[in-house]
């Protein structure tokens, strides 16, 4: 069945065991019930039959029989126990790594375009109703449905009519269970859509605490997170009033059943048509067998629920990754040949056609929305060009296997991203089997050898998520050790040094000349004067390259280098008063 599918996030080979070794506890389960009715019958058989006596015996073997089978239940539930709840988390602790490996492999661009919240939720809360669906649900619910089939079938060999009665009520519970699943389904998104903005406006309010504190924008001005956390309680409340509606409903139709029983069977005892013990047989499991089934019908709306956690996921997981099968070549020249691109509706890039030459630096200057970042991006293939090729070494970069790309190819941002780790295997991202010396070697040539000795454990310095506890000119350098570490031929620059102080910039620089010597090298660049010595410099307006030359044929030309040289020569000797 589809919900089991989506109840285990595709992975229904993992309800296997659970359920089978749970309805084997369940049937083991019934047969104390089969003990006590037998004991029942031998006790009151003389008070049935005239003239016979009690078999002392038969009694006492079936209480010990009871003795074990109890025993034996106890021991049947071990391995549905384990199994249920290892499997239930080890399958969500699968799903989660499948998961982050999936979005490691997806396009930038498509992870951009989504909510961050919506994945965020999926990894976390949608796995926890998998986790809860696969230990409890499924496994109560088998359990719930299995004792009731038994008895259903069992009874109908001692009476059918009364094993008919007891059940009388079941389709139309069932019906009105069927009939509120589309209704179950929108409510069940509604609050997954609520739980998502809620997660969004409280992130953006921590995110944004220092803004909101310098400004002090108390009361009314906390009012998005405010009405997200209301909507959440609207929609959770809305969704357990169906599930509480539902219960209400079927729970009494439900029990309906042992009325209907009851009523048949006194009748049929009148007529003479049912003996005292059948009668009697039935009553014993009749109280017994609707709490099971009100609790199969609690568990299945409860399923449905979390199946659409899972639906959730396996649709995720069919997003198509980046294509490309083929090894880089050996080249590491950039070109772009007739590429356009744009972000949804807005066109970025227009018939672009450029050249990175392998061991030269190459430089991406122009106006702030003029294709600079973007062209970086295409060039690391985070996103594929809508018209045109973006060629490496000649070869298209579509049909290069992505993994092997990556491996050619480091980058610098400007906001630089440390992970809550040391700073050592910080710097391990670049290469997770670099020694202790290497390690060092490359702080070195990085400038950051020094101010990481200084730390209280080092290289074994814990930082703060996204490197909080450091300043950005130490990230930065971190940032290009990293780098380094990683040897790669190409070089990506995102303007490392814009938001730098000048003591923090010089060491930077320092840090970035040592990166890129021999490699194919593509930088941003705002500070102008850091690129003058660039071996070809490429000015973007309005998603063209307008200007393609040298620092000083640029200069020369008079034309929106020269314009950008100009003005930023004019703003660094303004000066505060």
């Amino acid at each position: 069945m589809k919900i089991f599918y989506n109840i285990t996030g595709g992975k229904p080979k993992k309800l296997m065991k659970p359920i089978g070794f749970t309805i084997l506890a369940n049937i083991i389960d019934m047969l104390p019930f089969a003990f006590a009715i037998f004991f029942l019958q031998l006790l009151f058989e003389p008070f049935v039959t005239p003239g016979t006596a009690i078999n002392t015996a038969k009694l006492w073997s079936t209480f010990i029989g009871l003795i074990i089978a109890m025993a034996i239940m106890f021991i049947a539930e071990i391995p549905a126990y384990r199994h249920s709840y290892r499997d239930a988390y080890m399958t969500a602790a699968e799903g989660r790594a499948e998961l982050a490996e999936h979005l490691r492999k997806l396009p930038i661009g498509y992870l951009t375009a989504q909510d961050s919240g919506i994945l965020s939720n999926m990894m976390m809360a949608d796995f926890t109703m998998i986790e809860h669906g696969m230990s409890h649900v499924v496994p109560s619910l088998i359990g719930a449905l299995v004792t009731p089939v038994i008895a259903f079938i069992s009874l109908a060999f001692i009476d059918w009519r009364m094993s008919i009665a007891m059940f009388a009520a079941m389709p139309l519970v069932l019906l009105i269970i069927l009939g509120t699943a589309k209704l179950q389904k929108t409510f069940g998104k509604g609050v997954n859509d609520a739980n998502v903005n809620a997660g969004n406006r409280l992130e953006e309010y921590l995110e944004g605490i220092r803004v909101i504190k310098s400004c002090n924008m108390t009361g009314e001005h906390s009012h998005n997170l405010e009405k997200a956390f209301r909507e959440l309680m609207k929609q959770s409340i809305k969704m357990e009033g169906l599930l509480q509606s539902i219960i209400l409903t079927v729970t009494p139709l439900l029990r309906a059943g042992l009325t209907i029983m009851i009523y048949v069977g006194s009748y049929l005892l009148l007529g003479g048509s049912l003996s005292i013990m059948v009668f009697a047989t039935f009553l014993i499991i009749g109280t017994r067998i609707f709490d099971p089934l009100s609790e199969a019908i609690i568990n299945f709306t409860v399923l449905r629920y979390g199946a659409q956690s899972g639906e959730r996921i396996t649709e995720f997981m069919t997003e198509p990754v980046m294509n490309g099968t083929q090894s880089p070549p050996e080249g590491n020249d950039i070109v772009f040949e007739k590429v356009s691109f744009a972000y949804k509706n807005n066109q970025v890039l227009k018939d672009i056609s450029i050249s990175m030459k392998a061991g030269t630096l190459t430089a991406l200057v122009g106006p702030s929305g003029s294709g600079k970042s973007t062209i970086l991006k295409l060039a690391a293939r985070f996103y594929d060009p809508m018209e045109g090729r973006v060629l490496l070494g000649g070869r298209d970069m579509k049909d290069i296997e992505p993994e092997e790309l990556f491996k050619r190819i480091s980058m610098v941002f400007q906001d630089v991203y440390l992970f809550q780790d040391t700073i050592g295997n910080n710097m391990r991202f670049g290469r997770e089997d670099a020694t202790q010396l290497e390690l060092e070697e490359v702080a070195r040539k990085a400038c950051c050898h020094d101010f990481i000795m200084n730390l209280p454990k080092g290289y074994d310095t814990l930082v703060g998520e996204g490197g909080c506890t450091l300043s950005g000119g130490e990230k930065q350098r971190i940032s290009i050790a990293r780098a380094i570490l990683k040897n790669a031929p190409i070089v990506l620059l995102d303007e490392a040094t814009a938001s730098l102080d000048p003591e923090n910039e010089v060491d930077v620089q320092k840090a970035i000349n040592e990166l890129i010597k021999e490699r194919t090298v593509i930088v941003i660049a705002h500070r102008l004067k850091t690129i003058h010595g660039a071996d070809n410099i490429i000015v973007l307006d309005n998603g063209h390259v307008v200007e393609e030359g040298k620092n000083k044929e640029l200069l020369e030309l008079d034309g929106l280098y020269s314009k950008l040289w100009n003005l930023q020569q004019k703003s660094n000797s303004l000066k505060l008063v």
